[in-house]
């Protein structure tokens, strides 16, 4: 049975790690990795509202409108209804906005972005879905979809209550697979008895598999010694059913080449590969890392509001794969409301609540030396 995006190549060229030069984007590296891309027949293009504070909505413009037929490439961006707007009417301005900034004349994928968590509460108030399908049924949105981050059954709540979302965009990588915490596993299947095709984001995990164990790159080099930790990642999340394209955050040129040679041709995953992946899993799985389950009950008494679980979440990133950017990056989402680990007065709440009995108060101080930017 055919789909929506069936025929789109599934390399997608993620607009939001742009390569940049003294804090502004390098516009002619990216017009040369656009061309590039374009040349070995992949169109798709994601960027968002808030990318890089518009430039990389900014950037597609001069890389593709202004350089390609616009029937040449597709582009897709978000509105994230929840990032400061107050009113309605302001959130509903983020889509007009993007239209001006991308000067496309029309988005060929449109997705609110990154529901799930108290960010769907947004699109609810300021009746945001209502507000795209009129630009839909205007003709400035072909394809009308969401991009999510929460639990599996949040997503079932979300595609019962939104049958018209021709599409949803999930994390997927084998490294989250069986996670309890991320569940990309459930989420795809969730997907896909809605009857929904997948953009696939974050498939090497902001660049963490590409930081493999000595242990798992032997394991892979003993397949295929040439290949990259980012082309296994990469054909892991293509292979599966049902996916209009995997979206790859490419800086640079040379990132840009390995990813081309990695999915054209296209080769899915044969079992002796899917094998060697889930003993990748494995040792990932058991290297040493905060316990936490994200129960939840660390925070619920905590006097100054600490993040705790979203803080071992991205402390446990660097102890996994031992990518401090990755992990920093981590650690300023999941406190960007202000919950930060050095607020914390080693009062003792948590650690008498907590299931796993976790020193937290520890792992906050050490969370605090490696990951807080001073």
């Amino acid at each position: 049975m055919s789909y929506l995006g069936e025929s789109v190549g599934k390399l997608g060229f993620g607009l939001m790690r742009l390569p940049m030069d003294n804090g502004r984007v390098d516009q002619k590296q990216v017009d040369e990795m656009a061309d590039r891309f374009l040349a070995r027949g992949f169109t798709y293009f994601d960027t968002a509202y808030g990318y890089l504070d518009g430039q990389s909505e900014a950037a597609a413009r001069k890389a593709l409108v202004e350089r390609h037929p616009r029937e040449s490439f597709l582009l897709a961006t978000k509105l994230p209804a929840w990032a400061g707007a107050e009113t309605a009417e302001q959130a509903r301005q983020m889509f007009w906005t993007s239209l001006e900034r991308t000067g496309a004349g029309y988005f060929d994928f449109y997705l609110m972005h990154n529901m799930g968590g108290d960010r769907t509460a947004y699109f609810e108030k300021y009746d945001i879905w209502s507000f795209l399908l009129e630009r839909k049924a205007e003709g400035l949105i072909r394809h009308l979809g969401f991009s999510f981050h929460d639990k599996a059954d949040v997503l079932d709540r979300l595609l019962t209550q939104f049958p018209e979302a021709e599409f949803v965009q999930l994390q997927i990588n084998y490294a989250d697979w069986e996670s309890p915490s991320i569940q990309s596993r459930l989420c795809y299947e969730t997907a896909r008895r809605h009857g929904k095709p997948v953009v696939i984001m974050e498939p090497v995990k902001g660049g963490s598999l590409m930081n493999l164990p000595d242990e798992a790159v032997r394991l892979l080099q003993a397949i295929h010694p040439d290949a990259s930790p980012a082309s296994w990642a990469l054909r892991f999340a293509a292979s599966l059913e049902g996916v209009i394209t995997v979206l790859s955050g490419m800086s640079d040129v040379a990132q840009m080449d390995d990813n081309l040679r990695t999915m054209d041709p296209f080769r899915p995953l044969d079992d002796r590969e899917r094998e060697a992946i889930g003993k990748v899993r494995e040792i990932l799985d058991a290297l040493p890392q905060v316990p936490c389950t994200r129960c939840q009950y660390c925070v619920d008494g905590c006097p100054q509001g600490i993040a705790i679980p979203g803080i071992f979440k991205a402390l446990n990133n660097y102890l996994v794969f031992n990518n401090l950017a990755g992990a920093r990056g981590n650690y300023a989402y999941e406190t960007r409301l202000g919950g930060v680990a050095s607020k914390c007065v080693a009062c003792g709440q948590c650690e008498s609540v907590c299931p796993q009995h976790i020193a937290i108060i520890d792992e906050l101080r050490r969370a605090c030396e490696l990951l807080e930017q001073k």
